[in-house]
């Protein structure tokens, strides 16, 4: 947790206002998919993450976007892809691991949508 606060302070300090904006701020599917991409190796865990996220937000990422990291980095996070993995068989961990990918993507562009 204490990582996590210590990435926000350092993303609200040497971060240019306008690089999150611009990467991440304009609500485009491209920013989704980025966000989905960056949260399934970025994941720390569901406490961790939330900080993170905050700073990237109040550096004007989208919130849906931020909302896609959220939710693919908690579906993808090693505890859970073991949990699957054990369980079930490689196709259907693919499958998961797909779904769990487009399901973050859908999830925060409907958010971004609604809100």
């Amino acid at each position: 947790m204490a990582l996590a606060f210590l990435l926000e302070s350092l993303m609200l300090v040497y971060l240019p206002n306008g690089l999150i904006q611009a990467i991440a701020g304009d609500g485009s599917s491209l920013s989704f998919v980025g966000a989905a991409l960056a949260g399934i190796p970025a994941y720390l865990n569901g406490y961790a993450a939330l900080p993170l996220v905050k700073g990237l937000i109040q550096q004007g990422m989208n919130p849906g976007t931020g909302m896609t990291f959220l939710l693919a980095g908690g579906a993808t996070s090693i505890p859970a892809m073991i949990a699957v993995l054990v369980l079930a068989r490689r196709p259907i961990f693919l499958a998961y691991l797909g779904f769990a990918f487009v399901g973050s993507i859908v999830a925060g562009f409907l958010y971004s949508v609604l809100l």
